[in-house]
């Protein structure tokens, strides 16, 4: 026990149990008053640390303190210091303190330590024996439902969980089998505790039990299906494998010293499969820091299936797995072999070869495997070493963890990743929850915070300490200061592994001066980089460099469709720009080479697929560049803007388009060019143009085209007519401007017009070898023949369109194509397949936020439930098309929608409804002023009334259409035919001359006949 000569008393306190005090003799000491044993209790579970006033004050009284919380507190301190003695708890400007002389939770976490450290399987199992012994109940079992006391006892019986796991695997190593039967309660509690399931299973076995040794896995194994979703860990499959073939090995007692790992590994499953199928003598585990190199070494040699500890022991290492950890040496190949040597146990001896010749020589016979960890900054040493203990033994096998490979022959170098999204998430919760049992599983947060931490494990744990604290939300909004928040690691970590900036701080002082400056300039890149942004960037040829840095694993590579692309992780970047000497200058280099790559880019013509590809995968660096040309560089910020219009245009980025001309202008000298490029986009994004006067056929085009994205027909037309007048020789100019006037040529309803430019455009397009160009005749070729009937040729356009779209990567133009084939299979009355195109459709738009694609998705579907029958579901899809949408919906799609609400509300009976739907649609068509829309309304209207009006109306209908050569087709006329059918019934022979007397009417009259 310990004593103070200060007037603190030799106390004992208990806490793995009911709250106890023993003193100096071992006699229980009596604590009187259940406020002063809360407060003993509440100081107990922060560990000696300072605990505040008010939080003590929260802890006795909760939610009704006493009138002078204060002072109620200070007496029952006084009351406390009359047991404890004077000095016993101290006040300090923090708060107050217990001095914990002696309690059986330190003694007990001692002796877990202890324990573990102990090589001898029975001595370790006597250790925990001891450690467990302490135990007189739950932890803090009568303060089990206050909130001060929940995390420590939490923490208290999961190492006693562990504990008894680990003493049961140290019982069976020793030949005691005992845990066969004593798990059964322990189990019984903890069903899906695998390391105790582990245990029973060997101890099972080994007693000759194995029917109860595999029931016991069948058991868990339908548990975590039925609970969890998930199968058993491939550790305990391992352990099953090794039951069902019986495996001599069993029973083994391991050589080595690898450690046991506290915590299950996550997310390395494929690469621990990948790992058992390499051959090498010599295999290296390489990536940046944090990347889990380490734990991943310990989980291939004593985790993975088939190759758990004791085959590895037994089997193809019967002298054992050793673990040699380099990080403190810093030395010769001579250094490093003195320390493998003193792993081992093999002695110094007296003759004259060197420490490695020694080592060489003693492991010539041995079948063992080797694993030499964090290697990367002795990495020339290692490799001396390394090849001259593989050169003089047979059957040795290294395994080394470094961030760059050794570089010796028949090395395998094996490249450990960043966790993938999902594993990255399952790693930050299951440690969070460890910290913080009760935190708040805010999804959206969580995936943030191991994005930006780029799926690092070391990182993910040092955030998840902190979520107790911060919660998941402020953590995540914190990362921008990164390392001033992942400061604290786990006390059993090495330093350098203890906060974020000590683990870069490792892999930066291994690092030359021109590594270092290299690094620092490559940190400016938003994103993904190639080597000629890396020389244009850090002003040099620095190939060499790259790859050095390449090799260290603080540069990664990718290859994709645009080659070879280098990138640094998020965390790598933020701490080297921290140490960029020359930031203006790397900068302004940065900015000058992504503005010569957007104006070099070729968007018009045969080189538009690989141009679009090449500012696709830019697109974060050329955003940096036009951020900083904003702040620093006005007139590179107009030279940059107007070169990336024509990609935001042909991306569908219309917003950032806006947001960033727009930004441009507010810092820049006044430019024409400029201004009305600002003004088309405000059209395009619906917003009002400000006042200009776009000159030239390009400027004049992408007026026009935006004004008819508006709705503006009237000034589409005569602003595209100017810019088909200015286009003279230029062949894409003709060719865009003839394409829109072909689209305003449908809306017109000027069919002659559409087929001639529309044509003439597609070829033009065609020669000039612009894809993006020929998909624009698309919806205008293909809606016309559709409207002549030609499904056929309609299809063939479509799917060309969908060609065209799939390999230029447009996913809005993906959408619009399916909901053409989707409108298409209406018409062949293909139910299925109509539906299967227009939620492809609509999966595809909502994905990529494409709200008009959204709404001819849902329109399709809503044609396709009322043809096929399916009133209730049509009105649905319809009803919130209306509702929805109606602050972006066009008037030709309101002039549809309330047309099929008409024509919904008329099959189910409800003539004046459906007579008011239509009434609203006929509106619309009085604004298209389009002779199919006005027929379209008018056969509605039909629909609602007495068979002569009826007559009458469906004459005047065909007549409106056969103004601009669009008789309906066969496959259209459902309505049409059964409205005529029901008149017919009533006027039989008569229909004809009334039908024929409607014909005969102008529209305008028919329309007045309505009102």
């Amino acid at each position: 026990m310990t004593c103070w000569r200060d007037g603190s008393k030799a106390m004992r306190f208990g806490v793995l149990g009911p709250l106890a005090v023993w003193d100096e003799t071992g006699a229980l000491v009596t604590v009187p008053e259940a406020k002063v044993r809360t407060l003993l209790a509440a100081l107990l579970a922060h560990d000696g640390g300072p605990v505040t006033a008010d939080r003590l004050v929260q802890d006795l009284w909760g939610d009704r303190p006493p009138g002078k919380p204060a002072g109620a507190l200070q007496a029952k301190v006084s009351q406390l210091r009359r047991i404890v003695g004077r000095d016993g708890v101290e006040r300090q400007p923090a708060g107050y303190r217990l001095r914990i002389g002696h309690s059986d939770a330190i003694q007990f976490r001692d002796l877990v330590t202890q324990a573990r450290a102990t090589a001898n399987p029975r001595a370790r199992a006597e250790r925990f024996a001891e450690a467990l012994g302490l135990w007189r109940g739950e932890a803090y079992a009568d303060f089990a439902d206050e909130e001060f006391a929940r995390s420590a006892a939490h923490r208290l019986a999961e190492l006693q969980l562990a504990a008894v796991e680990e003493q049961a695997a140290a019982q069976v190593e020793a030949g005691d089998y005992s845990a066969a039967d004593d798990l059964t309660d322990v189990i019984a509690r903890n069903p899906l505790r695998e390391g105790l399931r582990a245990a029973q299973m060997r101890a099972l076995y080994l007693r000759g039990r194995q029917s109860e040794a595999l029931a016991s896995y069948a058991d868990l194994r339908t548990r975590l299906a039925e609970e969890l979703g998930v199968d058993p860990s491939p550790e305990l499959r391992a352990v099953y494998e090794s039951l069902l073939r019986q495996d001599p090995a069993l029973a083994a007692e391991p050589r080595g010293n690898l450690p046991r790992p506290l915590t299950p590994l996550i997310g390395r499953e494929e690469a621990l499969k990948q790992l058992a199928g390499l051959s090498a003598r010599l295999v290296t585990l390489t990536g940046p820091g944090g990347v889990g190199k380490s734990r991943l070494a310990v989980g291939l040699v004593s985790a993975y299936a088939g190759s758990n500890r004791d085959r590895h022991s037994r089997g193809e290492f019967p002298d054992g797995v050793w673990l040699v950890e380099f990080a403190g040496i810093r030395g010769t190949a001579a250094d490093l072999a003195e320390a493998v040597a003193a792993v081992l146990g093999i002695r110094d001896s007296v003759d004259s070869a060197s420490p490695t010749q020694r080592l060489a020589t003693a492991l010539r016979d041995r079948r063992m495997l080797l694993v030499l960890d964090n290697c990367e900054h002795v990495v020339e040493a290692a490799a001396e070493l390394v090849e001259a203990l593989l050169r003089g033994t047979r059957d040795l096998r290294i395994l080394t963890t470094s961030q760059e490979p050794l570089g010796l022959p028949g090395e395998s170098v094996f490249e450990v990743a960043p966790l993938p999204p999902a594993d990255a998430v399952r790693l930050f919760i299951e440690r969070a929850t460890a910290s913080a049992p009760d935190f708040a599983r805010d999804l959206d947060a969580i995936t943030e915070i191991c994005r930006r931490l780029d799926g690092l494990p070391l990182a993910l744990e040092l955030a998840a300490t902190r979520v107790r604290g911060l919660g998941v939300r402020e953590l995540a909004a914190r990362l921008n200061d990164r390392f001033a928040v992942l400061t604290r690691g786990s006390r059993g970590a090495p330093a350098r592994q203890q906060t974020l900036r000590a683990v870069l701080d490792w892999s930066w002082e291994l690092l030359s001066a021109p590594e270092r400056t290299v690094l620092s300039r490559l940190a400016v890149h938003r994103d993904s980089f190639d080597l000629a942004a890396a020389e244009a960037v850090c002003a040099g040829d620095v190939f060499d460099l790259v790859l050095r840095l390449v090799d260290r694993s603080l540069v990664a590579v990718t290859n994709g469709p645009a080659g070879v692309r280098y990138r640094l992780l998020e965390s790598v970047a933020a701490y080297a720009v921290e140490h960029l000497t020359d930031p203006a200058a790397t900068r302004a280099r940065h900015l000058r080479h992504y503005r010569e790559i957007a104006e070099n880019a070729q968007l018009r013509g045969a080189g538009q697929r690989t141009w679009l590809t090449r500012l696709d995968v830019e697109a974060g660096n050329l955003r940096a560049a036009l951020d900083e040309a904003i702040c620093r560089a006005s007139a590179e910020a107009v030279r940059l803007a107007k070169a990336l219009s024509w990609w935001w245009l042909l991306r569908g980025r219309l917003t950032e388009g806006r947001r960033m001309l727009s930004a441009v202008l507010r810092v820049a000298a006044t430019d024409l060019e400029l201004t009305v490029l600002n003004g088309s986009f405000a059209l395009l994004t619906g917003e009002q143009a400000p006042p200009d006067s776009p000159d030239g056929v390009r400027a004049l085009w992408l007026r026009a085209y935006s004004l008819f994205s508006v709705g503006d027909i009237t000034a589409s037309y005569e602003v595209n007519e100017r810019a088909l007048a200015a286009a003279g020789d230029d062949e894409w100019g003709v060719a865009a401007a003839l394409g829109l006037r072909a689209m305003l040529s449908l809306v017109r309803g000027d069919l002659a017009a559409l087929g001639r430019d529309g044509l003439r455009s597609a070829e033009l397009f065609r020669r000039l070898g612009d894809r993006w160009g020929e998909m624009q005749t698309i919806p205008p070729l293909a809606a016309l023949a559709e409207i002549k009937g030609d499904y056929a040729e309609a299809a063939r356009r479509q799917h060309d369109g969908l060609a065209i779209a799939r390999e230029l990567d447009l996913q809005a133009e993906v959408s619009a194509r399916l909901s053409g084939l989707g409108r298409l299979a209406l018409l062949e009355r293909d139910w299925p397949r109509a539906r299967e195109l227009h939620e492809q459709a609509l999966r595809i738009a909502s994905d990529h936020g494409y709200t008009y694609g959204r709404i001819h998705a849902e329109m399709g579907l809503a044609l396709g439930a009322r043809r096929s029958g399916d009133l209730d579901a049509a009105e649905h899809r319809l009803t919130r098309l209306r509702d929805e949408y109606r602050d972006v919906s066009s008037v030709a799609g309101d002039h549809l929608l309330y047309a099929e609400l008409g024509f919904v509300a008329e099959l189910r009976g409800d003539l004046v409804q459906a007579r008011t739907y239509h009434l609203q649609g006929l509106e619309y068509a009085r604004m298209l002023d389009e002779p199919r829309a006005f027929a379209l309304s008018l056969e509605g209207l039909a629909g609602t009334c007495a068979p002569q009006s009826a007559a009458l109306l469906l004459g005047a209908a065909d007549a409106a259409r056969r103004t601009v050569d669009a008789p309906l087709p066969a496959a259209e006329r459902g309505d049409v035919d059964r409205i005529t059918e029901a008149a017919q019934a009533v006027l039989g022979s008569g229909f004809v001359g009334v039908f024929e007397s409607g014909a005969r009417l102008s529209v305008e009259e028919a329309m007045r006949m309505v009102s």
